[in-house]
């Protein structure tokens, strides 16, 4: 999400087979929105069936989410299901695999399309799928370990959330915005943060906060939660109601949200807080559109999700749908060799 104007994710609830095509057309959209050239639009396509496809026909609340990459270069396509798991991964995974009884075919024919293809399945809880498109040449879409979802509230064409994730020097700063409200005030509210955050997103937390202070005093303003990642420690800065924690292996911390105020309106000096972040953890930076019980004691199968499937079964399962939702979830960069 490295666009000064973010476009929401595009959501899309597969619970009849009418979704299939919705899927497809969708995918195409998104393919030709990140610029990928060739056939990549019609491949993206096809990956967008085949997993409709499959939540159509063997999972219950099945959805796909589907959007560029957090850190661009290409674009990612996530389903999501309460279903019954795959019981035989290895063997859906082969090419021309198909069945008409189970939850799994058509995934050879992901994996041959899909340039990075991550999938976690267990059995009574459901399945995550992530299939990434890049062109050719790009650099392997593997390193992003960075999962964003960003949805408006029922019935609104748009997001009164906004959200981003960029990179500089050794770091990965990411910020979530909440405008007041719903529609497009608040969505207005939550660009021009965005705009601004774009501008110098590399400030020292305490600057940028109040940059963004500035540049939303014509507006109704917003909450606003800053995560700066550096490999084995966190900094956070935020204004009203957006939670930062992290999530391990085994247990989740740090714990925080923001100070009282709203950004642009009545804002308090920023403060920063800094964590750490052991190795294997992530970030989590989200609005209040998702249900902070999520983090009460999630189970073994979440804690083990890499963040771009974290985001996403957030999103999918702890989404309070009346509300603007957004969710990033993210580590830090790798440290070259």
């Amino acid at each position: 999400m490295t666009s000064a104007e973010a476009v929401p994710t595009a959501h899309i609830a597969v619970d009849h087979y009418s979704a299939v095509h919705l899927a497809a057309e969708t995918a195409r959209a998104v393919a030709e929105r990140c610029r990928l050239s060739g056939a990549l639009p019609d491949r993206a396509a096809v990956v967008a069936s085949e997993l409709a496809s499959n939540l159509a026909k063997h999972a219950s609340s099945g959805s796909l989410f589907l959007q560029p990459l957090p850190l661009g270069g290409g674009m990612e396509i996530v389903a999501a299901d309460r279903g019954p798991g795959i019981g035989e991964l290895q063997r859906c995974l082969a090419d021309g695999y198909t069945t008409g009884t189970s939850l799994g075919a058509g995934l050879g024919a992901v994996r041959r399309i899909a340039t990075a293809l991550t999938i976690r399945t267990q059995p009574g809880t459901g399945t995550l799928i992530c299939a990434r498109l890049t062109e050719p040449d790009a650099k392997d879409p593997a390193g992003q370990e960075v999962g964003v979802v960003c949805l408006p509230a029922d019935r609104e064409q748009v997001s009164g959330d906004a959200c981003a994730v960029v990179e500089h020097d050794s770091a990965r700063t990411a910020i979530v915005v909440d405008g007041l409200g719903h529609g497009p005030a608040a969505a207005e509210a939550a660009q021009a943060a965005l705009r601004a955050f774009h501008r110098a997103p590399d400030l020292p937390l305490p600057a940028l906060l109040t940059g963004l202070h500035r540049a939303l005093r014509r507006t109704r303003g917003a909450a606003v939660g800053l995560l700066r990642l550096h490999p084995g420690r966190a900094e956070y800065s935020g204004v009203g109601n957006v939670r930062v924690l992290t999530l391990t292996p085994l247990d989740v911390e740090h714990r925080l949200t923001g100070q009282p105020g709203i950004v642009g309106l009545n804002m308090a000096t920023p403060s920063v807080r800094a964590f750490p972040l052991p190795t294997e953890a992530t970030a989590v930076l989200h609005s209040d559109g998702i249900d902070q019980r999520w983090a009460r004691s999630p189970s073994a199968f979440v804690h083990r999700l890499p963040p771009f499937l974290l985001a996403a079964s957030l999103a999918h399962s702890h989404r309070l749908s009346r509300d603007d939702a957004t969710v990033i979830a993210a580590r830090p960069r790798q440290r070259t060799p």
